[in-house]
């Protein structure tokens, strides 16, 4: 099995947690879980910042979500199973912290704070780094899924606190992760074209 093959198989084994989750939530719970998300200053359901990226308000919400997941999380893990799982964390629980501080009340839930958090790192990483294997992807991921900029204007019933606060964790991910390029080599005199005779 290559790394990217496992890497990859990381994303879609996330993605059939989160329809696992949505089925037990729906067919078992009467939809309970769902009132599990980010309470926005509530000390006592703090523990939302970790629930909320894997609950959703239907499988309508669960379907919208699931194919940016899977792609822009394929993106991200063709870096690695070390970045993808570090790109999320960071994405979920910082982006998930930010909203808990900002964001307006209600119950934030859903996987689209770390899709956008992936999107933030694609294009971090290309900011950051500068290399044609994290250009490449940002442009990818810019090219199909631009329309995700909408995601960050206020609407009733959609954590646009959120989406931005994930794309700014993934972001900040990205820098903390950018794999530093290398010095350019030191040229000799010779081959600079000096000559001290």
């Amino acid at each position: 099995m290559t790394a990217l093959t496992s890497a990859v198989g990381l994303v879609l084994a996330g993605l059939i947690i989160l329809w696992v989750i949505e089925g037990i939530d729906a067919w078992l719970l009467s939809d309970r879980l769902q009132r599990h998300g980010i309470h926005p200053r509530d000390i006592d359901e703090l523990d939302g910042i970790l629930w909320s990226p894997f609950l959703h308000s239907g499988w309508e919400h669960l379907v919208s979500n699931s194919f940016t997941y899977l792609a822009l999380g394929a993106l991200v893990a063709i870096r690695g199973r070390r970045y993808w799982l570090l790109v999320t964390l960071f994405s979920a629980v910082f982006g998930g912290g930010l909203t808990w501080l900002f964001a307006a009340g209600g119950n934030h839930i859903g996987a689209s704070g770390v899709v956008f958090g992936y999107l933030g790192a694609l294009i971090g990483a290309a900011v950051f780094e500068r290399r044609l294997a994290a250009i490449g992807p940002a442009l990818i991921a810019m090219m199909f899924y631009s329309g995700m900029a909408v995601g960050f204007v206020p609407q009733d019933g959609i954590s646009w606190e959120g989406h931005i606060f994930g794309a700014l964790a993934g972001f900040v991910a990205a820098k903390l992760l950018a794999t530093p390029r290398p010095p350019p080599p030191e040229l000799t005199d010779e081959e600079i074209g000096f000559d001290w005779d």
